[in-house]
């Protein structure tokens, strides 16, 4: 029963900021136009200063764990390629193949995995999450161009995903913090706290925008593809994944990270991608919504089934 409650208080304060965030919306607070814009300040301003924070009051050696990374980087590659390869049998329509493989190996790390590994780790320094963040997310951007690119014909420029990369704030911060944080380098104590103020903003605000972003219309169309997807995300891909890195000794705060890449839902920002790129825009905002809602019960049973075992 301690670990059912750790895991409850863990999972259940990330759905209720989303149905704050849903609530809002439906009683006219704020319009679903405007959380784009809103999702775009907060990733830009609040999360750089979260990220910079986790890795500026942490232990490097101990935030930097080449084994995770590895594992992390080499899972997420191999979830693209067998996304694609189930995704290409089963789908014929471009715009609407592109669209599901990256549903299926783009999870909502910095959102929803970040937050959940914060919750249990329960005081612990979760630095080693923040670093695998900062990998993570620009190779799940990376990936997402290409297979958006293949699928209405273009060709992926290198030289546009390079400069996203080196420009991607959570980048930056990053790599500033393992700076300040090699080189000795200590900040005013009135910049530092002012800087742990707004990164303690960065997760109930996105979690709530989450849940603004929801709107249930629609969902019949791509039933098909939505439970394939779903399924796949939630289900699939972390028995899979996460199933082999306990095989492989993977335990604790590593365990917790990993939950985040390959447990968690769908990143709402595929939905803008999608859009940019020619692909099916609503299936996308489809996919982001029915993976957000689920992925509340499947976390838990994750978190729970790891935690009653001792893995994490």
């Amino acid at each position: 029963m301690d670990n059912f409650f750790v895991c409850l208080n863990a999972v259940l304060p990330i759905f209720i900021l989303m149905a704050l965030g849903y609530t809002a919306r439906a009683c006219g607070f704020i319009k679903k136009e405007t959380v784009p814009e809103i999702n775009k300040m907060a990733f830009n301003c609040f999360m750089p200063f979260m990220m910079f924070y986790n890795i500026y009051t942490s232990d490097l050696e101990s935030a930097i764990r080449p084994a995770l990374i590895a594992y992390g980087v080499g899972g997420v590659l191999l979830c693209f390629f067998l996304s694609m390869a189930l995704v290409y049998r089963l789908e014929k329509d471009p715009p609407t193949r592109g669209v599901m493989v990256q549903g299926l190996f783009r999870s909502n790390f910095v959102i929803i995995g970040l937050p959940l590994a914060e919750s249990l780790a329960q005081g612990g320094d979760i630095s080693s999450t923040a670093v695998m963040v900062a990998i993570i997310v620009p190779l799940f951007n990376v990936l997402a161009v290409i297979i958006l690119e293949a699928n209405r014909g273009g060709k992926p420029s290198v030289k546009h995903v390079l400069l996203g990369i080196a420009r991607n704030p959570l980048i930056i911060s990053t790599v500033l913090a393992i700076l300040f944080v090699a080189f000795g380098i200590k900040l005013p104590e009135v910049i530092e706290t002012s800087i742990s103020m707004v990164s303690r903003t960065a997760n109930p605000l996105l979690l709530f925008l989450l849940g603004a972003f929801f709107s249930f219309r629609g969902l019949g169309q791509y039933r098909r593809q939505l439970i394939l997807v779903t399924m796949g995300r939630l289900i699939a891909i972390p028995g899979i994944f996460l199933t082999l890195a306990v095989l492989l000794g993977f335990r604790g705060i590593d365990m917790l990270s990993l939950i985040g890449v390959f447990g968690s839902a769908t990143a709402v920002s595929s939905f803008a991608m999608a859009d940019q790129m020619g692909g099916n825009r609503e299936l996308a905002g489809d996919i982001v919504v029915t993976t957000s809602a689920f992925c509340s019960v499947t976390l838990f049973l994750w978190s729970f089934l790891l935690k009653t075992f001792g893995i994490i």
